[in-house]
This record gives structure tokens, sequence and C-alpha cells, in this order.
């Protein structure tokens, strides 16, 4: 996402990934290429080739990510005379990649979520946020809804989580602005 700062200049918000184990990382995106490809080509020789690394690094990586979770990522088997040897990635492999992806994927919507960034005090180019005065809160044991009473003499109703309005401790009474995306009525308040 770009940002344009006070004086015009153009800033990138950009962000690494990696995931932790007891302190220590285990994959960001080199290693998440590493088991992708290795579970795409079933060999560490030929993921190595297919992602531009050397074989002993990519094998380094393995042996480090193994001795930090205690648990191997992969599993090797040796060809005999005809060939037949190959690499696995293990159930636990699969479900770091998964996790790696996962986080990945949902960073990846935050940087691109526009109102997000308006919401936290970044301008963007949206326009469909009504500044209002919250008439009504009803908490229930997932969601709550939210009466907002909009400065123009209406009142939205936005449906959001329980979560939400305990973090921004919202009252009736508090002026909020109702930020409009297409699927669904947002919640920003100034936190003093």
């Amino acid at each position: 996402m770009m940002l344009k700062s006070k004086q015009g200049n153009a800033r990138k918000v950009a962000c690494k990934i990696w995931l932790e184990y007891m302190g220590k990382p285990v994959l960001g995106k080199g290693g998440a290429l590493i088991l992708q490809a290795i579970k795409e080509e079933g060999s560490i020789t030929k993921a190595a080739k297919k992602i531009g690394m050397s074989y002993k690094h990519v094998w380094s990586y393995l042996e480090k990510m193994n001795k930090i979770l205690g648990k191997p990522v992969v599993k090797t088997y040796r060809g005999g005379r005809k060939g037949g040897g190959g690499t696995l990635i293990t159930s636990w492999g699969e479900e770091i990649l998964r996790e790696y992806k996962r986080m990945e994927g949902y960073v990846a919507g935050l940087l691109a979520d526009e109102e997000y960034w308006e919401a936290v005090g970044l301008k963007i180019s949206a326009r469909n946020s009504l500044k209002g005065r919250v008439k009504e809160v009803e908490k229930g044991d997932v969601a709550a809804k939210v009466k907002i009473e909009i400065e123009a003499p209406t009142t939205i109703t936005a449906l959001i989580s329980r979560e939400a309005v305990e973090e921004l401790n919202l009252q009736p009474g508090d002026s909020v602005k109702a930020i409009i995306k297409a699927t669904e009525v947002m919640v920003s308040k100034k936190v003093k």
C-alpha cells in the first residue's frame, strides 16, 4: 500500500512475516518457498534448483528447522540402484507451511484494506464515512449492535464484534465515525 506523507512523499507499507517456536525463528518467506518446492518436486535437489538456492543451503535450512522444532519437517527416502529416492513434507511441515500461508494472506489483505488504514488515521481515497453519536449499544455473546445517529438526521445500525465494542469502549453519547464498506459498516473512535 502506498501512503503520502504531509510533504507529499510516497511511502510504501511493507512487512516481513516469519513463524517462531519458543522465541526462535523457524519459517520465513525463503523457508516457505523451500517447503512448497519440496512439496511440488518431491526432491530436495529439484526443489533447490527450482527456487535458485544451493542444495547445501536448503539442507541446512531444513536441519535448522528440525533442530528448533524437535520434529522433522521433511522425510527423505533413499533410492536404490534404480533410483526411487525422494523427499516428502511431514504432516508437521504441512501444518507449518499452511500456517505461514494463512498469515501471509491475512497480512496481504490487511495491507490492501484502505478502510482499515483510514480507521487508524491514515488518509486514503475512501469517502464513505459518516460522523455521528452512539445512541444505543446491545451486547450479545459474540456480536454487538451499535445504533449511531448520524449528524445529518438519520441513524445507522452497525453489527460489529463484541470485542470491538469493548476495545473501543463504546458508550451511548460517544462521538464516532461510521465507515461504510460494501458489505459492512465499521465503527471508529478517537482513542484518548
